[in-house]
């Protein structure tokens, strides 16, 4: 399935893809650490963040490519995770206000 017809979504441990037509489950990765889960899509890597672990997951099938323990940075949620390929829900809502302002003008 093509990444731009996935939902993903974090919580309580797991990473899950939705189809965003059906709503139906794609894949679901409880593999992590159990806790809030933070998501960032980054190209072709989906990054979860749980409990001071970092995961990479490949956001076509879930699979964990790589996990750092990132030992003596503590536990918890991350404040932010950002990449350059990456988006932050601030920066889908700048878009979609862009995206309209133009469509009005025009």
């Amino acid at each position: 399935m093509n990444i731009e017809q996935l939902i993903f979504v974090g919580l309580n441990g797991y990473a899950v893809a939705l189809d965003r037509d059906t709503g139906e489950i794609v894949w679901s990765n409880n593999q992590m650490k159990s806790g809030y889960v933070t998501l960032l899509l980054d190209f072709d890597r989906l990054i979860a963040s749980t409990n001071g672990y970092i995961y990479c997951l490949d956001p076509q099938t879930g699979n964990i490519l790589w996990h750092n323990p990132l030992k003596g940075y503590g536990a918890g949620a991350p404040t932010s995770l950002i990449s350059v390929r990456g988006q932050s829900s601030q920066t889908v809502i700048e878009q979609a206000a862009a995206a309209a302002a133009a469509a009005a003008s025009s």
